[in-house]
């Protein structure tokens, strides 16, 4: 029972802490995408192949949206149970 408790609060910290840091990390962020970060490449990318725009839905547009509001419930809970699953296999 310890280890799916050590699974389910590192798979929410991951949530709610290590995803939002690594996306703000690499430019994606509350305000906006960081100029010359790694996220700017990669719209300047989509942009480029995308005729001049981001196409809802893409992974560029994906990221920002979770840089800029965190993860859904949804999200959240799925990775809590990932992270419980986890640890019960390898703890």
């Amino acid at each position: 029972m310890a280890k799916l408790l050590v699974g389910a609060a590192l798979g929410l910290g991951g949530a709610t802490i290590g995803v939002p840091l690594a996306l703000g990390a690499i430019g994606f962020t509350a305000a906006g995408i960081t100029a010359g970060s790694v996220a700017a490449g990669m719209m300047s990318s989509a942009a480029a192949a995308g005729g001049g725009g981001v196409a809802a839905g893409s992974l560029v547009a994906v990221l920002q949206s979770v840089g800029a509001a965190g993860l859904s419930a949804a999200a959240t809970a799925s990775s809590t149970a990932g992270g419980t699953l986890l640890a019960a296999v390898l703890l």
